[in-house]
């Protein structure tokens, strides 16, 4: 069984057991799990279920690997840069995106 999810954006294919980065947002300090309500799509081998955007009921449950605030990984180092030609100036500033990693203990449709 496998669900397509909405989150920050992007849209993740998941199944059980699964591993995911998405990105931060507003948890409890204290919080084991989280419910990720925006599910696109969910096929169990013979039946897909497809919203329009979103399937009533449909939801994923994912859990944290220790805790909400331990489970923040930074992503790889960005450098956008910004370069005017033939005035001698360039910038380059550079980043880390912050995600939250969580794990897909279920898929509910």
């Amino acid at each position: 069984m496998y669900a397509v999810i909405e989150q920050g954006g992007k849209q993740f294919k998941v199944s059980e057991g699964d591993v995911i980065n998405i990105e931060l947002t507003e948890v409890a300090p204290d919080a084991k799990t989280i419910e990720l309500n925006k599910v696109l799509f969910v096929s169990d081998g013979q039946s897909i279920k497809v919203g329009t955007p979103y399937l009533d009921g449909a939801k994923v449950i994912a859990s944290f690997k220790v805790s909400a605030a331990d489970s923040v990984v930074s992503g790889p180092k960005l450098y956008p840069q910004t370069f005017r030609r033939r005035k001698n100036s360039g910038k380059k500033i550079g980043h880390r995106q912050k995600y939250l990693q969580i794990t897909i203990d279920s898929i509910e449709a």
